[in-house]
């Protein structure tokens, strides 16, 4: 049965990423549709709104989501209800996409690239479980004047327990999965949000006798990512502390351009973005590192399509492209976007 896939490319950089990993799923053979929809900057200057009504109902109904990336300086200005980081944050909402996986893995041959020692990075091997849909991001937010008559912002950070414990549950599988070890890191010795995250924890925990649990704070964890990368398997946290921390992950292996993820609901169906931002400053002049998207296109076929084969093979043309010595600029080299594309699939 043809899988339908929604194609938003977005702003920037991400139209140009997304053709590419476009191009490599054409090459898998496999019964897919596409069906583009405008999202962010892009969509707001055609449609005034940065996820129009239309594009969200064709994710509802879409198998899985590949997304590119939003980010346009010409909406700074605007409201923030307008701006276009609010597409994705609106499809993480009305999709019920609260589980991000994003996995950081130092390719062969890439030691260099890293700001880690080559013994240090080469350790890296890790899966950051980031909560996507409360904290300070969904929290109350605004604007006030105080008593003294000064202007103060606001974000309120809080978690229910519920919310909590399913992705809790997500992180533990995603242990069980690989090495049986999970870290949860959290602020608990100043946050009473923290506090309830590691007591749900430690009660999920119970269910999991064969995943070695242990707790981190958020401010040690940052540290510990630069100074023995190794020691981590899985890592959950919240919305807030994986952001940083999985933006921290991409530097340790080399590039933000090589870092895929995934956004799933309960039942695996997902939203799949390179984590690297719309990069304004370099779109439209082919410098772009594909290999974000197109591995996390790898990532939707595991995830969300079923075709596990067909992800391993994709990892492992990007896997060899990296290997042959094929570079784009934020890795110190010269490729355009298209050749690396080029590159992942003569490796095909």
């Amino acid at each position: 049965m043809t899988k339908l896939i929604a194609l938003l490319a977005g702003d920037g950089i991400g139209p140009e990423v997304t053709a590419e990993a476009r191009r490599v799923l054409d090459a898998l053979g496999l019964d897919l549709a596409f069906e583009e929809g405008l999202v962010g900057g892009a969509a707001y200057h055609a449609c005034g709104h940065p996820l129009p009504p239309e594009t969200l109902e064709l994710a509802r109904r879409a198998n899985a989501i590949l997304f590119g990336a939003v980010g346009d300086p010409s909406c700074d200005a605007l409201e923030r209800s307008l701006r276009p980081e609010q597409a994705i944050l609106g499809l993480r909402k009305e999709l019920a996409l609260f589980a991000n996986l994003r996995p950081a893995k130092l390719f062969a041959g890439l030691e260099d690239a890293s700001a880690l020692r080559p013994e240090v990075a080469r350790a890296i091997d890790l899966l950051i479980v980031r909560e996507l849909n409360g904290d300070v991001y969904f929290g109350e937010k605004g604007m006030r004047t105080t008593d003294a008559g000064l202007r103060q912002g606001y974000d309120v950070m809080s978690y229910d327990e519920g919310e909590v414990r399913r992705i809790a549950v997500a992180g533990f599988e995603a242990a069980r999965r690989r090495r049986g070890r999970l870290c949860s890191v959290d602020k608990a010795n100043v946050l009473e949000t923290s506090q309830l995250w590691r007591d749900v924890v430690i009660e999920v925990a119970a269910d999991y006798a064969d995943v070695e649990l242990t707790h981190m704070y958020v401010d040690n964890a940052a540290m510990q990512l630069v100074r023995a990368p190794g020691q981590f398997d899985v890592i959950v946290t919240g919305n807030l502390f994986g952001d940083i921390l999985s933006d921290q992950a991409s530097m340790c292996v080399g590039s933000i351009g090589l870092l895929p993820s995934a956004s799933l609901d309960s039942a695996g169906k997902g939203l799949y973005e390179p984590i690297h931002g719309s990069a304004p400053d370099i779109a439209g002049q082919g410098k772009a590192n594909p290999c974000a998207a197109i591995l996390s296109a790898a990532m939707m076929l595991r995830h969300s399509l079923g075709e596990a084969d067909a992800a391993d093979r994709v990892e492992a043309a990007v896997a060899a492209a990296l290997a042959s010595g094929r570079r784009t600029a934020d890795l110190g080299g010269d490729c355009s976007t298209q050749a690396m594309g080029d590159a992942v699939l003569a490796a095909l």
